[in-house]
């Protein structure tokens, strides 16, 4: 069986995904804004988390090969952390990394 692999549509660099696939404008518009607001906030979120893990390296003076150690991680993802390649992380890894350094993560919803 052959597997059908070729290309015959590519969306072009900020064009607007929804319309393009058969919403009408204004839903296009509000599921773009929507799908952008979802992005910003998992990337905040993701932000505050590699802050709290940064901040917890420097407090102790580790080197990042120590704290990979701690971490269960390599190296270079500790890194990753230190200068907050968001786009590299899972919420879930972020928050596994945070409770083996004793700082559990307490979800809020105002």
């Amino acid at each position: 069986m052959k597997i059908d692999t070729e290309i015959r549509h590519v969306t072009k660099p900020g064009a607007n995904i929804f319309l393009e696939l058969g919403f009408t404008p204004a839903e296009a518009k509000r599921l773009q804004a929507a799908s952008r607001k979802q992005i910003n906030d998992t990337r905040l979120l993701k932000q505050q988390l590699m802050e709290e893990l940064s901040v917890w390296i420097v407090k102790h003076g580790l080197k990042q090969a120590q704290a990979a150690e701690i971490l269960m991680v390599s190296r270079p993802r500790v890194s990753d952390v230190m200068n907050r390649k968001t786009a590299k992380f899972t919420i879930d890894t972020l928050v596994e990394m945070l409770s083996r350094v004793g700082k559990p993560v307490k979800l809020a919803i105002p």
